[in-house]
């Protein structure tokens, strides 16, 4: 009868469950971590260390946390950790934005429900309103955020609405004002009719538009060229509400233009025979298609340099418009499309209020902020411009200039928060100048003294900052830190005194922006001035002036913090935002950026490369995520995405995800098995060890070079994917599949086995703190499980795998050349594991254990072979290694691996009961004869 010898075998134990339940056990490690204290531990831990900061850059405090705030928190939180495992003095302050134009907009929805006007609401009530919706959800989303394992002083945030906050906003805003480089203008800029305001770039998305396009003329009054009497100037718009606001028409001195007489049109024409017209001559071709003209005649050739000195009339002269319009040159105008001939509004465009500013032209006021035209508007008053093209085709055509109009479906500039059209309009607001005080020349050099990842985001800030006007920073909104500004009625000029400011400031610092609203301006103004004599400006800053100011109000005002930061992390929609404005404020009142390297993500998108929309209902809501997976595979996923570009995520994806979860837990979970009772008693000296676990050692010493690297280029996909592959390939498919035999069935003093569980405690060391940073709950959980020869084993309720760092392994163990001789090996093994697989797969054996394969092979792999078992390697019965010149014929030549034969044969060695490998002693122990040597002296012993 067969003995059971089970009981006698070193089987894995470990209470660390195979499946990880992970939505139900990181709650009970997140209330562990805040029962102890863990944040300020390891601030304690690591007091006296280099400092190391990334600055958050603050989400907007008005709703639940989506999945672009997820990967931008995740990768912030994997950097800290790993910085600080490195060994440096790592602080995390988190940050939210709390004033502006969303917060105020869900509180006016409130009064539009009851049918109430805001502006009959007090100021300072209102302001209140807005700060305690804010306060709402910053602390929602504070507990969001803590939920994905995100480690941070949360219990000191900062918020942008802090009375200290908004206190050095206005301090940074009077640097500018002091030095004369904040100044008050009338401009064009972009402006929401709905939300009634200035807009900033970043708060500016684009959408298709349907808009009219028209050709209109503009006939010429006098030309010191004779070719053009009783000609017109043809231009192209997609804005006709801009044409009563034109005052000049654009050519370029560049381009060549034709006169042509126009001989015949086709049907529903505006144009008509005799009519004399100006084109560029590259899109003569493509206008008189559009005007459906189909007969003329060319008349004149002209460079744009003959077009100096040009009047025309507006083309509706005598409807109230009767003044002349010059024919301008201007750089920015293309033989891209349209005419050639640009029509010139300089209340409503950049290009065309640098150009009437070049020529002194006037800059009318036409539209009001509500999108009508101004009462003094001939043919137009009272008209909103979104319903004023029909009116201007008419008026156009009844003045006989109209020459053609169709839609045009185009990209547009849209609010990102009421998702309504934008128009350009000149108001009268504050501006930052790009010139003054070198602001454009500090900003460039400060994008080249700066680090970026990925490299190409460089260029991309670079030609923003190049080409950027001067940076509008008011708003016409109540929810804001006040533009708190004096102007003398008398000049015109703001109040420059440093004693106003400072009780400005001082003010701010008791009791927020809402004194400034709620106090008579003597407060502010003192005995030297008086009241009567100016006037108190009203606007708000904009928001991103505030974040852009953080560096100053956060980095430089804690201790735990330093400035310049190292590091700004945001999505690389950030280099129009935060990181462009923090750059300009910061290098127009320090000389430098506030930071000293950029790292941006890209945006996430659906499994099928679609942007996440609510129509769609593509959305991925990580807080769902979370309760359905953990919020540790939510975090490895962002890992393993490719976050310097655009990333998917989707339900097939996380499943791939919770895959490669496993395969990294089953690693934890093998070795704390494997390692059970495991102490330093058991270590074995390196030197002693056999050259599979020097190798094994090597690995970790060069995997730990590789992820130090990883780290420092914030390439997180290269070092998952290199754990993964160590995990799966190195230890799971070769170490752990050789070296099981020795730890079920050797004797537990045998020198393999105790090297075997000797360099699995190293692994699993490393393992668990190279995973920590990424998968903290789950390192967590397995730190807690490590035996008493691991780091010591548990250290009671304050012990924590966060409080360690990275260890530095011994210098002996990396061994190039050890390296490369079993890179040889494992191809040979690979080799013979196939032939075997093949043998398998035809049934002719169940195991390898039961092969004994010749194996034939080149001078390189029997050299390496030399000294080993090559058996034990194959987990084999046995092998008959010889010089691949011997092979005879019916050896097999290996297809992936060359310069190896394998011929297959059967062993006929009997099984060891105990350990199921084949020996030829097997049945000739007397007391156990159905054991092999170490079996039978293992279980006698």
């Amino acid at each position: 009868m067969t003995r059971d010898y089970k009981a006698s075998v070193f089987l894995p134990t470990t209470e660390f469950p195979m499946r990880g339940d992970l939505p139900k056990l990181e709650p009970s490690i997140l209330a562990r971590w805040e029962k102890i204290g863990l944040y300020d531990l390891i601030r304690q831990d690591s007091a006296g260390r280099p400092k190391w900061v990334l600055h958050d850059g603050p989400p907007y405090a008005n709703g639940d946390i989506h999945i672009g705030h997820a990967v931008n928190k995740i990768l912030k939180d994997v950097i800290n950790r790993s910085q600080r495992m490195l060994g440096q003095d790592v602080s995390y302050v988190p940050g939210w934005d709390c004033h502006g134009l969303p917060i105020e907009w869900k509180i006016e929805e409130k009064y539009r429900a009851k049918g109430q006007d805001k502006n009959s609401v007090p100021v300072v009530e209102f302001r209140q309103e807005c700060r305690a919706f804010a306060e709402h959800w910053v602390g929602v989303q504070a507990g969001e955020f803590k939920r994905l394992g995100i480690m941070g002083d949360w219990a000191q945030p900062y918020l942008t609405m802090a009375y200290p906050a908004e206190a050095q906003i206005f301090r940074e805003l009077t640097k500018f004002l002091m030095k004369g480089a904040l100044y008050q203008g009338f401009r064009p800029v972009l402006w929401s009719v709905v939300e009634q305001t200035a807009l900033a770039d970043a708060e500016v998305e684009y959408h298709d538009h349907t808009s009219t396009q028209i050709y209109v003329r503009f006939p010429v009054v006098s030309s010191p060229n004779p070719a053009l009497s009783g000609a017109s100037v043809v231009i192209w718009t997609t804005t006709p509400w801009t044409i009563p606001a034109n005052r000049a028409v654009a050519y370029n001195p560049e381009l060549a233009y034709v006169v042509i007489d126009v001989t015949e049109t086709g049907d529903d024409a505006l144009a008509k025979a005799g009519d004399r017209l100006l084109i560029a001559e590259a899109l003569l071709e493509a206008v008189t298609a559009a005007t459906k003209i189909t007969g003329y005649k060319k008349l004149a050739d002209l460079p744009g340099t003959a077009l100096e000195g040009v009047i025309l009339a507006h083309p509706l002269r005598g409807k109230g418009y009767e003044f002349d319009v010059p024919l301008l040159p201007g750089a920015h105008v293309t033989a891209d499309a349209g005419t050639g001939l640009v029509h010139t509004a300089p209340s409503h465009g950049e290009d065309d209020f640098q150009l009437g500013k070049q020529f002194g032209l006037e800059v009318p006021r036409t539209v009001a902020g509500d999108g009508k035209y101004y009462d003094s508007v001939p043919l137009f008053a009272g008209v909103h411009v979104f319903k004023a093209d029909g009116p201007v085709c008419a008026a156009l055509t009844e003045a006989g200039n109209l020459l053609a109009q169709a839609k045009l479906l185009h990209s547009y500039p849209h609010s990102w928060r009421s998702k309504a059209p934008l128009i350009y309009r000149a108001t009268p607001q504050w501006f930052i100048s790009m010139e003054t005080d070198g602001l454009r020349e500090k900003a460039l050099k400060a994008i080249d003294d700066t680090q970026w990842f990925p490299p190409q985001g460089k260029n991309r800030i670079g030609a923003m900052i190049a080409q950027r006007p001067d940076w509008c920073v008011s708003r016409q909104r109540t929810w804001g830190v006040p533009l708190a500004l004096f102007i003398s009625k008398k000049t015109g000029e703001p109040l420059r005194d440093p004693a106003v400011n400072e009780r400005i400031a001082a003010a701010f610092e008791a009791e927020g922006g809402d004194a400034w609203f709620a106090s008579p301006a003597a407060r502010f103004l003192g005995n030297e001035y008086n009241p009567e004599d100016f006037e108190q400006v009203t606007d708000v800053v904009e928001v991103w002036f505030d974040s852009g100011s953080t560096h100053a109000f956060v980095l430089e005002a804690r201790p735990d913090l330093k400035w310049p930061a190292d590091l700004y992390l945001e999505g690389s929609d950030q280099h129009r935002g935060w990181f462009h404005t923090s750059l300009l404020e910061s290098c127009g009142t320090r000389g430098r950026a506030p930071y000293d390297a950029v790292l941006t993500h890209g945006f996430t998108l659906d499994e099928q490369g679609r942007k996440m929309s609510k129509s769609l209902g593509n959305g991925v809501d990580p807080l769902v995520v979370m309760n359905e997976f953990g919020a540790d595979i939510l975090r490895l996923w962002a890992m393993l995405s490719d976050y310097s570009e655009d990333t998917r995520i989707g339900k097939s994806i996380l499943q791939y995800t919770a895959d490669h979860y496993r395969r990294l837990r089953n690693t934890l979970r093998y070795l704390l098995g494997a390692l059970a009772g495991f102490d330093d008693a058991e270590r074995l000296p390196e030197a002693e060890m056999p050259e599979l676990e020097r190798w094994v050692l090597h690995r970790l010493a060069e995997l730990d070079k590789d992820l130090r690297a990883s780290i420092q280029r914030y390439d997180f996909l290269s070092f998952y994917t290199a754990l993964h592959t160590f995990c799966a390939n190195d230890l799971s498919a070769f170490y752990f599949d050789i070296r099981k035999d020795a730890l079920y069935c050797d004797a537990p003093t045998s020198a393999r086995r105790r090297a075997a569980r000797t360099v699995m405690a190293e692994c699993l060391h490393k393992l668990i703190l190279w995973l920590a940073p990424v998968m903290p709950f789950t390192a967590e959980q397995a730190w807690g499980l490590r035996p008493v020869g691991v780091a010591g084993g548990s250290q009671g309720e304050e012990d924590s795998v966060h409080r360690q760092l990275f260890p530095e392994p011994p210098a002996v163990w990396l061994d190039a050349a050890l390296g490369e001789k079993w890179a040889l090996i494992r191809s040979i093994r690979r080799a013979v594991t196939g032939a075997i697989e093949l043998a398998r797969a035809a049934k002719e054996i169940g195991s390898s254990s039961q092969a004994a394969p010749e194996v034939y092979a080149a001078p390189q792999y029997v050299a390496a072979l030399s000294g080993l078992d090559f058996a034990e390697i194959c987990i084999t019965a046995s092998i008959d290694l010889r010089p691949l010149a011997s092979a005879p014929p019916d050896a097999v030549l290996s297809v992936d691996v060359e310069g190896v034969a394998v011929r297959f044969a059967k062993t006929d060695h009997a099984r060891c009961e105990r350990c199921r490998s084949h020996y030829p002693e097997v049945g000739t122990i007397a007391d156990h004869p159905d054991l092999c040597f170490r079996c039978a002296e293992v279980v006698g012993g």
